[in-house]
C-alpha cells in the first residue's frame, strides 16, 4: 500500500466514531470483541469489521487469546497507539501517531 493510501485509511478510521471508540478504549487494557460490543452498544458484527479494518492498518493487534469456561477461544485486542494528531497541510494532511507503551 502506498503511504497516501495508508494515511487515507488511518484518517478514515479516526473519523469513524465507532472505530475511534474501539481504538481508544483498548489503550490501557485489552478487550475482546464481545466486551467492546456490550460496553459500547456496538453490534458485534460491526465491532469485528472495525477491528479487522484497524488491524489491516496496524493500529490494533491481538494481545493474547483467552479461553472461556466453555472452552471457546477469544482474541483480546490492544491498541498499538496511545495518541493520534492530525495537522492539515498541503498537499495532504499529516498524521502523527504515538506508539502505545502498554502494547
Amino acid at each position: 500500500m502506498r503511504k497516501y493510501d495508508v494515511n487515507q485509511k488511518v484518517l478514515e478510521a479516526l473519523a469513524d466514531a465507532q472505530s475511534r471508540t474501539i481504538l481508544f478504549s483498548i489503550i490501557k487494557e485489552g478487550k475482546t470483541a464481545t466486551e467492546l460490543s456490550e460496553k459500547y452498544r456496538i453490534p458485534l458484527s460491526s465491532v469485528y469489521k472495525k477491528i479487522t479494518d484497524l488491524e489491516e492498518i496496524a493500529l490494533v493487534r491481538v494481545e493474547k487469546w483467552e479461553m472461556s469456561d466453555g472452552g471457546k477461544r477469544f482474541k483480546v485486542y490492544k491498541s498499538r497507539i496511545s495518541k493520534a494528531e492530525i495537522s492539515i497541510k498541503k498537499p495532504e494532511p499529516a498524521i502523527s501517531l504515538t506508539p502505545n507503551q502498554d502494547a
